[in-house]
């Protein structure tokens, strides 16, 4: 008997990248299942899930605009017709599951599974619930979590927690490291730090590395700076005078596991997915929380690691003048990289696609 799936939610990297690799597992576990993402039109998974391999539907719902709530009409209406089309989808394909991973798109489709009596599953990545995950949690069979404590935000008899799911690729870094100082042309006799604020990048990290930039080129150090398609013409201006073979900027890194193999000090936002994949590879690291997502749960997420001296966070607000000196004092303390490399892999939850998916199963 084949089965079948519809995982829902997106937005970010940070919900997509979760939900492929629970999509991977579901196949390894289900050979012949069927698996159908759904999404918000116009962003991000639109273009991420297909190129993963599994089809997608698209729904026409975004958030509310808390600055102009007159501009919210749109956004209401929108809602509505996704909420028709989420039935339409979940009557047609008739799914056994509904995995929410949070994001716009998975309210209304997983409110529909419900109504048609199809159980639900979710998995929160943060530390601080978001708000669709805390409203779909009432009718949910399980709730799969990253971080104790969550029972403030869900039904405590529904939590079972999982950790986070990451990129498959990354489980293998320690083999790359002689193939990934080629692949940047760095050496491997000099340290190396990777800036990474996410696949749209992060003002804040972006502006640092400017005003920093001689500082970084004159530190006898290799800088690998990811700085995101909205600031890489900004990023390249900037570093025109300082260009040389120990300087990388790029808009995206395509082999982000040869990044990370060869990274010894990691600066990055305190996404949840950035952070599982930071534990499980036991990377020291210097953890900016953006301050533009919902309830403030970057900062919650990077707390979590700071109270277990597992990483360091400097605040978006001080990391224009602070962030780039912290990280040039902490490269060359290797005492403190390894303190730090052991404290945050002690945290790490391995597995987490597989322990999933057997919620998954136990909920079918």
């Amino acid at each position: 008997m084949s089965h079948k799936f519809i995982i829902s939610g997106g937005g970010t990297g940070g919900h997509i990248f979760p939900a492929i690799s629970i999509a991977n597992a579901l196949k390894r576990h289900f050979p012949d299942a069927e698996i159908l993402f759904v999404g918000a039109i116009g962003r991000m998974e639109m273009e991420r899930v297909p190129a993963a391999g599994y089809q997608i539907k698209g729904l026409p719902v975004s958030g509310f605009n808390r600055k102009n709530i007159f501009k919210n009409l749109k956004v209401i209406i929108n809602l509505l017709r996704s909420i028709v089309k989420a039935r339409a989808i979940i009557r047609k394909f008739k799914p056994d599951v509904a995995i929410g991973v949070g994001g716009y798109a998975s309210a209304p489709i997983l409110k529909a599974a419900s109504a048609y009596g199809i159980p639900t599953v979710l998995q929160e990545q943060n530390s601080y619930a978001g708000i669709t995950n805390k409203l779909l949690s009432k009718k949910a069979k399980a709730i799969c979590v990253a971080y104790d404590g969550m029972e403030r935000f869900f039904p405590a008899e529904k939590i079972i927690k999982t950790g986070n799911p990451v990129r498959q690729d990354l489980f293998h870094i320690k083999n790359k490291a002689a193939e990934a100082y080629e692949f940047f042309d760095f050496d491997p006799s000099k340290k190396t730090i990777l800036f990474v604020g996410g696949s749209l990048g992060a003002r804040t990290i972006n502006k640092s590395v400017i005003q920093f930039l001689r500082q970084l080129c004159e530190a006898n150090i290799q800088v690998i700076w990811q700085a995101g398609k909205f600031y890489i013409d900004e990023a390249k201006k900037a570093s025109i005078p300082y260009k040389c073979k120990e300087l990388l900027v790029t808009d995206f890194v395509s082999r982000m596991d040869y990044a990370y193999a060869i990274a010894d000090l990691v600066i990055s936002r305190a996404g949840a997915s950035s952070i599982s994949e930071l534990c499980l590879l036991a990377k020291p690291s210097i953890l900016v929380p953006s301050p533009n997502v919902s309830e403030d749960h970057q900062t919650q997420n990077a707390l979590a690691l700071v109270k277990h001296d597992a990483a360091i966070m400097i605040k978006d607000v001080e990391a224009q003048f602070n962030l780039i000196p912290k990280a040039l004092e902490l490269i060359k303390n290797d005492k403190e990289l390894d303190n730090l490399s052991k404290n945050i892999l002690k945290l790490a939850d391995k597995n987490s696609d597989e322990r999933i998916v057997e919620v998954i199963g136990s909920v079918i």
